[in-house]
């Protein structure tokens, strides 16, 4: 039995190295390709998306009628689901990103020495890009969009709960690239659901430049304790939404209702609601009513309680939890300052909004609270690089090097200095 498990062990790194020598070939043509070839490789992709919808669809039923059966929740399942509006969205994601301008090949910065050196940060792909993904299949046409337009090739691991669904968007994906004289194989899928794919992409020093994950927050640890190759991590969307005592109510209780119940499995969505003392008497019943006819249960601090019978009892480990459901953490806070703490010891980094009308309290707020995205005013479902403008996104940056917030086509860039002299020698 030994010996079967090695021999398979040796067999999928043999595949996993041929996907990546693949990778670094296709990346080759790709990184040269101009603007226009790309863009036109992104055009013929969704027009292939919208012309097979149906058998992309199809495919999807498989993986959620797989996933039912396995019992995954409904934000899992949510997540999953295909239907001609998110198939159309994929497309016009793909359209939105070509309408950009290219990321690569340009001057970022340009200044000359006193010895007549010019010296130029010109912007360059990061080269190939392993992304490690879950059950939501809409990330195989952004994050191969995504990385066409930023002359990157991709070696895509989806989830197996994605499986069917991702081969079929694959296939339209390829079908763009030779349409406009573009290499496929700059767009690898990993071919088996099998998680020791996952581990020997860990290690393809010199075939994967780059690590990045996008789902829970078991693989993103994964990621984090075992790649030998550099990644761009998203741990959870602990995200709050703090109603402070100066914001307009009926927006107070639009945005909060929106950031917590649009879409509760998203990473974007609020988890946690901070409210202020001098409001909350008045004010909490009337959101938790709101929060009740949208279906949701809610958790709060022993203040929250007294005001709403509603509300049950919160834990201490409901301060730190990312839900992906239709729950919700209440807080009473005595100024923007506790919000501030309790956000900076609890939040995960990525969203935080606060709602006032006060633009001190705001500004206070958006330079005190360390996350990726800090909003005034607005719902943290905007938490998105398609909200952005960015076409579409890879995910989430929360950490600080390299790329923060939304990864789009820009943040899978580096750069390089190109030097110009007229004979010049160091002495």
């Amino acid at each position: 039995m030994k010996t079967k498990v090695v021999s398979l062990q040796h067999e999928m790194h043999d595949q996993m190295q041929a996907i990546g020598e693949k990778a670094r070939a296709g990346y080759a043509l790709l990184a040269e390709a101009s603007n226009e070839q790309k863009d036109m490789a992104l055009a013929q992709s969704a027009l292939a998306l919208r012309e097979r919808a149906g058998g992309i669809i199809a495919a999807n039923a498989k993986d959620v009628e797989a996933g039912e059966e396995k019992g995954l929740d409904a934000a899992m399942l949510d997540r999953l689901r295909l239907d001609e509006k998110r198939v159309e969205a994929m497309a016009a994601g793909l359209e939105t990103v070509a309408t950009m301008p290219d990321p690569v090949n340009k001057i970022i910065d340009q200044w000359e020495r006193p010895n007549g050196l010019t010296l130029q940060r010109v912007s360059i792909p990061l080269g190939v890009i392993g992304i490690i993904y879950e059950s939501r299949p809409n990330v195989t046409a952004d994050a191969a969009g995504l990385c066409i337009k930023s002359g990157n090739a991709v070696i895509l691991r989806g989830g197996s709960e994605s499986f069917h669904s991702s081969v079929a968007i694959v296939e339209c994906i390829h079908h763009g690239l030779k349409a406009a004289g573009l290499p496929p194989d700059a767009v690898q899928m990993v071919p088996t659901p099998d998680r020791v794919a996952v581990g020997e992409m860990l290690k393809m020093v010199g075939l994967i430049d780059v690590i990045i994950p996008r789902g829970g927050e078991s693989l993103t640890r994964r990621v984090a304790e075992e790649s030998r190759i550099p990644a761009l991590l998203h741990l959870t969307g602990n995200c709050h939404t703090y109603i402070h005592r100066d914001a307009d109510f009926e927006m107070a209780r639009d945005v909060l209702i929106n950031a917590k119940m649009r879409r509760p499995g998203i990473c974007g969505a609020t988890e946690s609601l901070l409210i202020d003392e001098k409001i909350a008497p008045a004010k909490l019943p009337l959101l938790a009513d709101a929060l009740a006819a949208a279906g949701c249960e809610m958790r709060g601090d022993r203040e929250a309680q007294l005001l709403d019978r509603r509300i049950k009892p919160a834990a201490d480990a409901d301060w730190d939890t990312e839900y992906l459901a239709p729950i919700l953490s209440i807080k009473v806070v005595k100024d923007v300052d506790e919000a501030i703490a309790h956000i900076n010891r609890h939040g995960s980094h990525h969203t935080d909004a606060i709602v006032t009308g006060d633009m001190k309290a705001a500004r206070a707020f958006l330079r005190k609270v360390d996350s990726a995205i800090v909003m005034h005013n607005a719902s943290t479902q905007f938490a998105d690089g398609g909200e952005f403008g960015f076409g579409a996104e890879i995910g989430i940056s929360t950490g600080r090097l390299h790329a923060r917030g939304p990864v789009g086509a820009e943040q899978l860039t580096t750069y390089k200095y190109v030097v110009h002299g007229t004979g010049q020698v160091r002495t």
